[in-house]
């Protein structure tokens, strides 16, 4: 019996969203796809011809902005559409607020006609926009054995600071006005 080889890294490239609301690490033997539902999304797979194994990032406008009391409402819409999937069994859940800023975590199994795939799942609330992003394996077995460099795109998916500012409600709120900092040395 042989054994399947474990990946290994050929160099790491990063892609930039168009509007700058993040960036994100991957493989750079990986391929590169546009997700055509989300006009703003990107998918990364090994396999140029099977993108059931992949990395994918998209951000959304919602239109409104989220606030950290929004929480209970935001898992509650998210765990009910993860309910819409065949067999779904989530597997590990964690939330994460961070002044305004909201981070859903799922790790889950689901049954796509006859087949189990896992996902790891981060819905990401900032300010206005909803940040997605999702590593799904074709099925469990080719999960784990992409995991750790799929794995990879999650430690260096990088929000910018501007972002984090603007959930931040007691820094925007109209009306008040950010004192100027001088800089260098004062006009004789």
């Amino acid at each position: 019996m042989t054994t399947r080889p474990t990946p290994k890294f050929t160099g790491v490239d990063t892609y930039k969203d168009r509007l700058g609301r993040y960036t994100v690490r991957y493989p750079s033997d990986w391929h590169t796809f546009d997700i055509e539902s989300k006009p703003d999304g990107v998918l990364f797979a090994p396999d140029a011809r099977n993108t059931l194994t992949y990395v994918a990032a998209w951000a959304e406008d919602l239109g409104f902005d989220v606030e950290a009391k929004d929480l209970g409402d935001i898992v509650k819409a998210f765990d009910q559409g993860l309910e819409s999937l065949a067999d779904c069994d989530i597997l590990e859940s964690n939330d994460v607020v961070i002044g305004n800023l909201i981070k859903l975590e799922r790790f889950y199994t689901y049954n796509d006609n006859g087949v189990i795939r896992k996902r790891k799942v981060w819905a990401m609330y900032v300010s206005h926009w909803l940040m997605v992003l999702t590593y799904q394996g074709e099925t469990v077995a080719e999960w784990e054995h992409w995991y750790p460099m799929a794995n990879q795109s999650y430690f260096h998916f990088v929000i910018p600071m501007e972002l984090w500012f603007a959930s931040d409600r007691d820094l925007n709120q109209k009306g008040i006005t950010t004192p100027r900092v001088p800089r260098g040395k004062p006009k004789a």
